[in-house]
């Protein structure tokens, strides 16, 4: 058979380039063939999880309090599914399924109406006014079978414009960050006065949000004005008499009490999306609202419980020497530590705000958890500086925590339940200091689950002020029904149009392009399920101009074969269409590709959704059109005496 001008009429490579062969022309190895059909039935496994719709549920686990005297406690059992799926029942919420997943209990609802009003008996039922013994969240519990998931295959999560997610609205307790830090204040004005030899009449200044200092005479009231107003900006200084003696009014004012307002606020979204990046949650939604509100929706979110205990844990460390036998009482607080009393200094060697980093790791020795620190420069001097003459000492780390808890308060004349919040402290280690400490060190003698929580909550960051959950619910598509509709009807209209043309006019190599479509599709799926990456109705769009692409590759191909039939014969017209179609198709796909990954970069929300989807998109589309495609044709012509072609 003629080749035409020199054209190889041997078989196809891996990716679908002639080689000099002495198969018959247009036809494969069988490698070749097993490859393409290996990656297509991997596809279809990891993209078939996204068929399955996951249930509405409840998510029960029990609250992590790190160092504290039930570490190690379960509390999730069957008895409790059984209790909790009892109490639902008797309500009248129909539970679907119930189960143990690792440290917490799933129970299966009919849907998201009867997800609150579940949750709503269930978080009463389970925990007293006093002790929030377990955390009930709203969860999207898999219904993807055992077998896939055993392969690692899971549905890709979908933004909160396709599916909606969990919604929390935290208050921000900025009375309590006022007033600590008027607290803090009065401590470090007093410092500063003692340093200078300034004598005061009293000790007791705080007056809400204001500081009332007496002094002994004018001349130390006057000094201690050009002090105070060089170092702490935040007050408006005024000369009054304070309990008969010269004084200082320190009062803050409503302009610098916004500005700290924003600074805390600004803080604590900052630890919140660090918090958050931890979990691992695709394209949260984490914004502020109002002047003390922050809204935080997580799309998709499978341990919602887990990420309802870190969210609402508001903590920090402390790091203090163990008080000496000559100590003062006055400067020691008093705390237990393993059923024995310990005496420790009252200021603070450093704080978990001047940590930089934090890991959860292994001690070598004894292979027990531990957390490694790193501090900022302050944080490594002051540690330094504190620990090089206390050689042979101990140092104890303390875990303050700020709870949350209820009271009853009448409201029009109801009783209703008002959240505040409570200060916890725990000694969670005391160790011998072996040597001056610096700015790497660690903290040993917790659990691996506690472990790993104070890890997170310091590389997180602290939070400037305390805050709690004070509405949570879930939340559907922002896009609403029928804007998600339209979005999949017009990728399914498109789809099915464009393969009813490629078969009408193609003929039968319209029906291995719309394979290779096919294919193609389920390619993407299954590498944004892979990967992780969140789909988004711009990402919708994304597969849409995907499908588009990729027809337009094999159109190309087939258009040259078109050309190729007027002076070649069949089989080399095929192989030259393929060849000579190659680099066009590369050309245009790769320059794609590249303003792909710039839209990545740079991009964020609906554009980056966009962006994954299109250089997702491309590298599939490449793959079907130019080895699927190319085997698929190979095999319904490849080897066959052709006088003709209809296309």
């Amino acid at each position: 058979m003629a080749t035409g001008r020199g054209v190889s009429t041997g078989g196809a490579g891996i990716l679908g380039t002639s080689r000099q062969s002495s198969r018959p022309p247009n036809t494969s190895s069988v490698w070749r063939y097993l490859f393409v059909g290996l990656i297509a039935a991997l596809g279809a496994i990891y993209a078939a999880p996204n068929i399955f719709q996951p249930d509405s549920a409840l998510q029960i686990k029990l609250v992590t309090n790190i160092g504290s005297d039930d570490r190690g406690l379960s509390g999730i059992n069957q008895s409790l599914i059984d209790r909790a799926t009892s109490l639902l029942r008797a309500e009248g919420i129909q539970v679907i399924g119930a189960e143990l997943d690792g440290d917490s209990a799933i129970i299966r609802l009919t849907g998201d109406d009867a997800q609150l009003r579940g949750q709503a008996i269930l978080r009463e039922a389970l925990n007293s006014v006093d002790d929030a013994r377990y955390v009930v969240a709203l969860t999207r519990a898999s219904t993807t079978p055992a077998w896939l998931q055993d392969l690692g295959a899971e549905p890709m999560p979908l933004g909160l414009d396709l599916s909606g997610g969990v919604h929390f609205l935290l208050q921000v307790d900025m009375d309590k960050f006022l007033g600590d830090r008027m607290v803090s204040n009065q401590e470090a004005i007093r410092d500063l006065l003692v340093e200078e030899r300034i004598r005061y009449a009293s000790s007791d200044w705080l007056d809400g949000a204001v500081l009332r200092i007496p002094f002994q005479n004018e001349s130390g009231r006057e000094t201690a004005a050009g002090l105070i107003s060089e170092q702490f900006d935040e007050f408006q200084i005024s000369e009054r008499d304070v309990g008969g003696k010269p004084g200082l009014v320190l009062t803050v004012t409503e302009e610098k009490i916004r500005e700290l307002e924003d600074l805390a606020i600004q803080q604590n979204l900052q630890s919140l999306r660090n918090r958050v990046n931890e979990l691992g949650v695709s394209e949260p939604l984490v914004q502020r609202l109002g002047r003390s509100r922050i809204v935080l929706d997580l799309p998709g979110i499978q341990d919602s419980a887990r990420a309802k205990e870190i969210i609402n844990k508001f903590a920090n460390l402390e790091f203090r020497l163990v008080a000496g036998p000559n100590a003062r009482p006055s400067q020691t607080e008093r705390y237990n530590y393993e059923g024995a009393p310990v005496i420790l200094d009252k200021a603070n060697i450093v704080t978990g705000n001047q940590v930089t980093n934090a890991v959860q790791e292994y001690d070598p020795e004894s292979g027990q958890p531990q957390v490694s620190i790193n501090l900022d420069n302050d944080g490594g001097r002051a540690m330094n500086e504190a620990t090089k003459d206390n050689v042979g000492n101990s140092m104890a780390i303390i875990f303050k925590e700020l709870k949350v808890q209820m009271r009853e308060e009448e409201v029009d004349g109801e009783p209703v339940l008002v959240p505040y919040t409570t200060e916890e402290k725990r000694v969670i280690n005391v160790a011998t200091i072996q040597s001056a400490l610096g700015f790497r060190f660690r903290i040993t003698g917790l659990a691996l689950q506690e472990a790993r929580d104070l890890a997170l909550l310091l590389r997180a960051g602290a939070l400037a002020a305390p805050m709690y959950i004070v509405e949570e619910r879930t939340v559907g598509a922002s896009l609403g029904e029928d804007n998600i509709e339209a979005g999949k009807n017009s990728m399914i209209i498109g789809f099915v149009l464009v393969m009813i043309f490629m078969l009408f006019y193609y003929r039968l190599f319209g029906l291995a392009a719309n394979i290779a479509l096919i294919v193609n599709l389920v390619l993407l799926l299954a590498i944004m399920s892979v990967l992780g990456a969140t789909l988004t109705l711009p990402g919708i769009a994304g597969i849409v101009l995907t499908v588009g692409m990729a027809v337009d590759a094999n159109v190309l191909i087939f258009s040259r074969i078109r050309e190729e039939l007027k002076e070649r014969s069949p089989q080399a017209a095929i192989q030259a269409g393929f060849d000579r179609a190659l680099l066009t198709i590369l050309d245009a796909n790769i320059t794609t590709f590249f303003v792909a990954i710039i839209l990545l970069s740079i991009g964020s929300g609906p554009v980056k959704g966009f962006a994954v989807t299109l250089a997702i998109g491309i590298v599939t589309s490449m793959f079907t059109a130019i080895v699927g495609t190319r085997s698929l044709v190979n095999l319904m012509y490849g080897g066959r005496t052709l006088k003709s072609l209809k296309i």
